[in-house]
C-alpha cells in the first residue's frame, strides 16, 4: 500500500488526472469488448475519437503518448478490472486519435512452446509506446479494420 501512494505522490498533477479518467475508462472498453467484441468496440472508439485535423506528432507528443502507455498499463493492473494489452492498446489508441495524432494500432503472434501467443501495441510514427519488441512478433494479417 506504501508503494502504491509513493508511486501516485510522484506523478504530476496531469498525470494524475489522466490516471483518474483512464481507469474508468478501461473498465468501458472491457465491457464493450465482452458485449460487442473486437470489430464493433473499435468501429466505435474510431468514431468517438476521429479528429479534424490530425498531426504529426512531434517529440514532446511522442514523449507524452509514452508516458500515457505506462499509465495505461498501471491502470490496467491496479484499476476497476485488469485490462488486458489489447483494452489499454485500444484506450491509448483512441486517446490518441482524440488528441489529433496518428497512432496505430498493433497486434501481432508469436509461437510460445506448443500454442501461440498474442499481444497488442500502439505505436506512434513508427515507434511503439511500449517497451514490446516489434521484431519478436508476426503481425496479424487480417485484423479486421473497421471502416
Amino acid at each position: 500500500m506504501a508503494g502504491r501512494l509513493r508511486g501516485w505522490l510522484k506523478l504530476s498533477p496531469r498525470e494524475r488526472v489522466q490516471f483518474i479518467a483512464l481507469v474508468p475508462a478501461l473498465a468501458g472498453v472491457h465491457a464493450a469488448l465482452a458485449m460487442f467484441g473486437y470489430v464493433r468496440t473499435r468501429r466505435w472508439l474510431e468514431r468517438c475519437s476521429r479528429h479534424a485535423n490530425p498531426h504529426s506528432a512531434s517529440k514532446s507528443d511522442l514523449a507524452a503518448a509514452t508516458r500515457l502507455a505506462e499509465l495505461a498499463t498501471i491502470a490496467g493492473r491496479h484499476g476497476l478490472v485488469t485490462a488486458s494489452c489489447l483494452r489499454q492498446s485500444l484506450l491509448v489508441y483512441a486517446w490518441l486519435r482524440r488528441c489529433g495524432l496518428d497512432p496505430q494500432l498493433q497486434i501481432g503472434v508469436r509461437k510460445d512452446g506448443g500454442g501461440l501467443e498474442a499481444h497488442a501495441w500502439v505505436a506512434l510514427s513508427g515507434a511503439p509506446l511500449s517497451d514490446v519488441s516489434p521484431s519478436d512478433w508476426s503481425p496479424l494479417q487480417h485484423v479486421p479494420t473497421p471502416g
